[in-house]
């Protein structure tokens, strides 16, 4: 048994917590990350740790995971990020603290900080460890939370979880753009999709999708690819992804869409939200309903024509 492991928190943009997420389990001996922690009182939010990324290093390399390793690489992965145009404001300030913990199976206390998310009164979230007896009329999705983005408790990913619940045709073909764990794919198909097709382009989130679509019993399709290269047609369309992206891709969007197609764009944080709206209008699509959670927003758009 390893005699330690070592504790990362960094402040960043909450905006940018999935592609910090995926940075770092792709370039360090990452065995889990938490978003937020958030502190009730008579079922109030009294504090939340909303914009510190909670990294959890295995202590078994050492060399690794040094303060001064990470130190470098962190660095250039923010030179990397500001010459593909994120702004200083974008990424958040990256100040960190990093330290060395005595072994305790954190593996077990990461568990310990989840438990199963109430959407709405109809989806549940219940993480793969706990049992849950599902009560009739309830979509249940078990996932393995962070084991890639969107594990239904983030604010982005439930705005489109609810835009599922209440848009969706019965029988829609869905696509879910950006699709990370696949856990907006595999609520549209317990809510009746005929078809869904999950796109990434992470490769290592493929088999993470699959085997979430597996454990719910639901059979999706995901593969590598982007929505410029996609030539279906959909009802219903999700795109939970960052704000600049998303007007960045609209015109793909727009076409992937049919007639009469409906689409959820999450993802933006209430500051950001111009960027889309004018990306939306310029794209000739129309705003059917603008919904926030907490400090983001979400679009529900028709396509007319």
């Amino acid at each position: 048994m390893q005699d330690n492991y070592y504790e990362l928190q960094i402040k960043i943009n909450p905006e940018i917590e999935d592609l910090m997420s995926d940075f770092f389990f792709e370039n360090f001996p990452c065995e889990g990350v938490i978003l937020a922690e958030e502190t009730y009182k008579d079922l109030e939010m009294i504090s939340t740790t909303e914009g510190t990324l909670k990294v959890f290093l295995d202590g078994s390399h050492p060399e690794l995971v040094s303060e001064s390793n990470f130190a470098k690489i962190i660095k250039n992965q923010r030179e990397l990020l500001k010459s593909r145009g994120f702004s200083d404001e974008d990424l958040g300030s990256w100040e960190f603290v990093f330290s060395e913990k005595p072994n305790e199976d954190w593996s077990k206390k990461w568990k310990e900080k989840w438990d199963i998310t109430r959407v709405t009164d109809k989806i549940v979230i219940v993480p793969d460890w706990i049992d849950y007896k599902e009560k009739s009329g309830e979509v249940v999705i078990r996932l393995e939370p962070g084991c890639a983005f969107g594990t239904g408790t983030h604010q982005t990913t439930q705005l489109c979880l609810k835009a599922i619940e209440k848009y969706m045709p019965q029988s829609a073909k869905m696509a879910d753009i950006g699709m990370g764990s696949g856990i907006l794919a595999i609520c549209a198909k317990k809510f009746g999709a005929s078809y869904v097709y999950g796109c990434d382009n992470d490769e290592s989130v493929i088999d993470v999708a699959v085997e979430n679509a597996q454990k719910n019993s639901v059979e999706c399709v995901f593969e590598l690819n982007t929505a410029d290269k996609i030539t279906e047609k959909f009802d219903f369309v999700c795109a939970n992804i960052l704000h600049h992206i998303l007007a960045e891709i609209m015109p793909d969007l727009r076409n992937i869409m049919k007639t009469n197609a409906i689409m959820s764009l999450s993802g933006i944080l209430d500051e950001k939200k111009s960027v889309v709206i004018d990306a939306i209008n310029t794209n000739k699509l129309d705003i059917v309903e603008e919904i926030h959670q907490d400090q983001w927003t979400s679009f529900v758009v028709r396509k007319a024509n």
